[in-house]
């Protein structure tokens, strides 16, 4: 190994032509940390909003980008049990502040990790990890979906939508679906049991009886969704704003509200593998570019027009 690694990093904020590889020192796992060398990274709506917009999670630039990564460890820090030097392992560093994914090599804690499934690739792997956990832990750990319920996921085509059709159908749920009308075979051959075009189809009014809807389109649609539930339903939001009033709106309407911030876990890792691993569990692949096109890759996911994950190689 080099001392130095190349990355892709931004001075500002912006358009993807912000984006440009750097060389920076390779860095030192500490105690409880993996030096993972980095094979493929997972892209997410997340990081093309820090790449542009100020006032989210993260400081001003400069910063590396890049939360899903899937690789082979390198060396281990002070501590670590789960793993050893050539193990392929996947995760999600901790969101937000532990970006960097972006690069030849990425330190993260060890239990952020699970190893990765023989049966899949790195690209497959490095797809998977923020979307996936995001959707395991709004239906299984906040909403605890059981056989037989009625789950509504809104943009179901999308990164996490499509992963959580097949994490809902897993555990035995009846699932709902918003997408354009291009993607429903797509979705139905992920196991979704009816679909609504949005285009055409106010949901609304056509949807009911609801246990659990996922909304991952912003604070507007869920408070839309909420009649759609039935008493003592659940609705989780992945993009509700703080100071929101759906809770309490929510409570008038006999229904219960939560916002989710996904989080690093060992234990969901573990979970998305074995779903990998048995092949309940298949991210769609929109797309792969090496690591000097992150830009590209970046600009394409700005359509909002892809089906599924977007993936960047790291030769």
């Amino acid at each position: 190994m080099t001392d130095t690694m190349r990355a892709i990093s931004q001075d500002t904020l912006g358009g993807p032509e912000v984006l440009h590889e750097i060389e920076l020192p390779r860095p030192t796992p500490g105690p409880s940390q993996l030096l993972i060398r980095v094979h493929a990274v997972g892209l997410n709506p997340t990081d093309w909003k820090h790449r542009a917009l100020p006032g989210l999670f993260l400081p001003a630039p400069p910063f590396v980008l890049g939360w899903d990564v899937s690789g082979v460890v390198e060396t281990v820090g002070y501590g670590v049990t789960l793993f050893e030097p050539g193990d392929e392992v996947f995760g999600m560093l901790p969101y937000p502040h532990g970006h960097g994914s972006l690069a030849e090599y990425v330190v993260g804690p060890t239990r952020a990790f699970a190893r990765k499934p023989d049966n899949v690739d790195h690209i497959v792997a490095g797809a998977t990890p923020l979307a996936a956990l995001t959707a395991w832990q709004a239906l299984v750990d906040t909403a605890n979906i059981q056989a037989g319920q009625r789950v509504l996921i809104h943009a179901a085509a999308g990164g996490v939508g499509h992963l959580a059709v097949q994490i809902a159908k897993s555990r035995g749920a009846y699932v709902i679906g918003t997408a354009s009308a291009a993607k429903h075979e797509h979705l139905r051959s992920l196991g979704a049991d009816e679909l609504i075009d949005y285009r055409e189809v106010d949901f609304a009014e056509v949807v009911g009886d609801v246990d659990v809807v996922l909304d991952t389109l912003g604070e507007e649609n869920s408070r839309r969704s909420l009649p759609t539930l039935r008493p003592g339903g659940l609705l989780v939001s992945i993009l509700a704003s703080n100071g929101t009033d759906l809770p309490a709106e929510a409570a008038r309407q006999g229904a219960r509200f939560a916002a989710l911030l996904v989080e690093a876990d060992h234990a969901g890792m573990r979970a998305v593998a074995a779903l990998l691993a048995s092949g309940e569990l298949t991210p769609t692949i929109a797309g792969v570019f090496p690591l000097a096109e992150a830009a590209k890759a970046h600009a394409l996911g700005e359509t909002d027009r892809t089906l599924g994950k977007l993936v960047v190689t790291v030769p």
